[in-house]
């Protein structure tokens, strides 16, 4: 399987959110597309092509003996796959379109921070000139949790407060840290910018300007 199929294929991906968000579980292809929404046979044939390159191994369903697919731990490039699958489209696709559709004229930008061992998902959230609704972002972020099967520790912050971070911060480093990844940039959302305070002798300065026209 190329890389571009196990990116890009959306039956791919589906499928392996499904199976590496729980590699200890069993699944048969009627549970994968209920939970996919893919069709049976779309399911069938990607888990087929997934066996075949050693990705997904076949096993026994515990409930009704039937046949099933689980993850294979023991591929060579199995905590690669995972972790590149858990940080993209398992946790960055479901953020980003929460924020998309809830957040998008308050959250500016946006970045997942990495996984701890625990699978805690760190999420950061820089707002523009509207500040989210702190009660809305704890209910959405508590939903995503459930439905991703990660917690999510959310830091909101102002656009300011994100242009002075730097390497001595916590966030900072996180945020400069090989694991980061831009889920929401500038501009993709309808979220302004803070208008900046003008100085005093700035603002002074064009107060008289203006006085002397």
């Amino acid at each position: 399987m190329s890389a571009a199929d196990f990116l890009l294929a959306p039956e791919v991906q589906k499928l392996l959110l499904l199976v590496y968000s729980r590699p200890a579980c069993k699944f048969t292809a009627d549970e994968i597309a209920k939970a996919s929404k893919l069709t049976v046979e779309e399911v069938q044939q990607t888990q087929e092509h997934l066996v075949k390159c050693g990705i997904l191994t076949k096993c026994k369903s515990t409930a009704d003996d039937q046949e099933a697919v689980c993850a294979n731990t023991s591929f060579v490039f199995y905590r690669e796959l995972r972790g590149i699958a858990l940080k993209s489209f398992a946790a960055a696709e479901p953020v980003r379109a929460m924020l998309r559709s809830k957040f998008k004229r308050s959250v500016l930008r946006a970045y997942l921070l990495g996984e701890d061992q625990q699978g805690m998902v760190e999420l950061l959230v820089v707002h523009g000139h509207e500040v989210p609704d702190e009660k809305a972002m704890s209910a959405a972020c508590r939903k995503l949790s459930v439905s991703i099967g990660r917690h999510l520790k959310v830091h909101v912050i102002s656009g300011r407060q994100y242009a002075t971070l730097t390497g001595r911060d916590d966030l900072g480093m996180k945020l400069a840290g090989a694991s980061a990844m831009e889920v929401i940039a500038e501009g993709d959302t309808k979220a302004k910018p803070a208008a900046e305070r003008e100085g005093l002798i700035e603002s002074a300065r064009k107060k008289l300007a203006a006085l002397a026209r």
